[in-house]
């Protein structure tokens, strides 16, 4: 009897670290850093096999519609708010427009605001050198993808990196509760997938077509567009500044990302709002941003300063450098 109280103890602990990033985080203490959180790593690894569901539920162009506009309408709150506001507050915003779209950012199951911008500031602090916890560079193509934040090490939220918005008890809550959200998006895309197909049946779809497209499917291909922003854009692409990293400018990880792909610009001069530079670097986010800006739902956007625009780039360094040498 002892025995069968202490393994349902032990479940107990585990879904509340699923549900409570507190506990999580209490947990990870007593043990090594470096060890697999198992409590957060099944539901994501979970998740993967659960898109095999799309062979028995089926497929209907309104729940494409549905996976794909939540893609963009996720990918949309996580660069523009969680990176571009809430990591590098590029642009000014009203407290009930944050908390909205940090929600929205949440629902994209990448774990809350504060962790998500926390990390991301120590991601600029140490780019590339030992003390990034997700370069390619220093530990590998598979841990920058997804390794790194599978483990106990990264449950806890780096509050000191992040208290400009953790005076906020509204984003605590959210950042504490994590998971609340996109269980509350899953739950909802069921119920009008049933509302659906019970009153519009000539549609084709129902509760867990819904589900697995809108969701599953949805939520897994938005993690691994995000996650190439930390792996494939500091490996594959091109240098126009020469930054002390190895960031790198790329055109389809652009486009995936809704402009995330300019990551070497970014990393140049990330106080700015916009990220593709150029007039020709497509940069989805910054447009919709300013669609918000003329809306007067965001205000204050930072632009990209004159001297970073006309500063040179490696190969023009480089042809300098021998031009000199020639001339010597």
């Amino acid at each position: 009897m002892l025995e069968i109280q202490r393994i349902m103890l032990g479940v107990w602990k585990v879904l509340q670290s699923l549900f409570d990033t507190s506990e999580a985080t209490a947990r990870a203490s007593n043990k090594n850093g470096r060890d697999i959180d198992l409590a957060r790593t099944i539901p994501f690894l979970a998740m993967h096999v659960a898109v095999v569901a799309v062979f028995w539920v089926g497929w209907s162009p309104v729940a494409i519609t549905v996976a794909v506009s939540l893609y963009i309408l996720r990918m949309f709150a996580i660069t523009g708010f969680y990176h571009r506001y809430f990591s590098h507050r590029t642009f000014r915003t009203s407290r009930g427009m944050q908390f909205l779209f940090a929600c929205l950012g949440a629902s994209a199951a990448q774990r809350g605001p504060l962790w998500w911008a926390a990390n991301h500031r120590h991601h600029h602090a140490y780019s590339d050198k030992p003390g990034d916890v997700h370069s390619p560079i220093i530990r590998g193509l598979w841990w920058s993808h997804i390794g790194w934040f599978l483990t106990q090490d990264q449950l806890a939220t780096k509050l000191n990196r992040i208290k400009d918005f953790a005076r906020y008890p509204e984003l605590r809550f959210l950042n504490r509760f994590d998971t609340l959200v996109p269980i509350g998006l899953a739950v909802i895309l069921f119920l009008f997938g049933k509302w659906l197909g019970s009153y519009y049946p000539n549609l084709g779809t129902n509760g867990w077509q819904m589900l697995v497209w809108g969701f599953v499917v949805s939520t897994v291909v938005l993690w691994h567009g995000t996650f190439t922003i930390n792996s494939l854009s500091h490996l594959f692409g091109s240098r126009r500044y020469a930054t002390s990293d190895h960031s790198r400018n790329n055109f389809l990880l652009a486009i995936i990302t809704l402009g995330e792909g300019w990551h070497n610009n970014h990393h140049q001069y990330c106080s700015s709002t916009r990220q593709g530079f150029r007039w020709w670097e497509i940069d989805v986010t910054y447009y919709l941003l300013r669609g918000l800006q003329l809306c007067g739902l965001i205000w204050d956007i930072r632009p990209v300063p004159a001297w970073v625009l006309n500063l040179p780039s490696p190969s023009q360094i480089a042809e300098e450098a021998d031009s000199e040498k020639i001339a010597i």
